[in-house]
């Protein structure tokens, strides 16, 4: 009888305005504790609850740079 052993890894992602297909792509690519700790040190974590927080501005900055040649609601909507 042959065996087989499977490895499994748990991707945690986002919802919301970051699930996958919704700029929620990158965040299997870039962990959000990065973006968290990059926020924190730079300072640049929101005040005040806004209708898009620190974390989305920036996973939306770098699907802009990746999709440089879109429009900013193509690149929203991928």
């Amino acid at each position: 009888m042959q065996e087989k052993s499977v490895i499994t890894r748990s991707i945690e992602v986002a919802g919301g305005v970051h699930a996958p297909g919704h700029l929620g792509e990158l965040t299997q690519i870039i962990d959000f504790d990065l973006v968290d700790a990059v926020l924190e040190e730079t300072g640049t974590r929101e005040k005040r609850l806004r209708l898009l927080p620190s974390r989305v501005v920036v996973y939306f900055v770098l699907a802009l740079a990746l999709l440089e040649h879109c429009s900013y609601r193509a690149t929203w909507g991928s």
